[in-house]
């Protein structure tokens, strides 16, 4: 199971290649890949939008499931780019997501 992930090159936000296309901020958006079909569609879908100026360095990720059926991927460099640095937690999506939640 993957996720193609890229940083958007116009603010350098990671996204992730959304369910319908299009480039998410957050990976419960992602389009969650289980076939070798799907990830080279993925990445030509990737490469694309390199050609375009929209994303810079797209590549694959490597997802499991966690206990309540979310995916989340499996390094732990994956899970800080998904998550916001580890440093500050007022900063990155987990403070997105804080402050939605209150």
């Amino acid at each position: 199971m993957k996720a193609l992930t890229a940083n958007r090159l116009i603010d350098g936000e990671v996204v992730w290649l959304g369910r319908t296309g299009g480039w998410v901020e957050t990976l419960d958006l992602a389009r969650v890949l289980e076939t070798k079909d799907g990830e080279e569609e993925a990445l030509g879908i990737g490469a694309e939008a390199v050609a375009t100026r929209e994303i810079v360095d797209p590549y694959l990720i490597d997802l499991r499931r966690n206990g309540d059926a979310a995916v989340e991927p499996v390094r732990f460099r994956e899970r800080i780019r998904a998550q916001g640095p580890t440093n500050r937690q007022d900063l990155g999506k987990q403070a997105r997501r804080e402050s939605s939640a209150a």
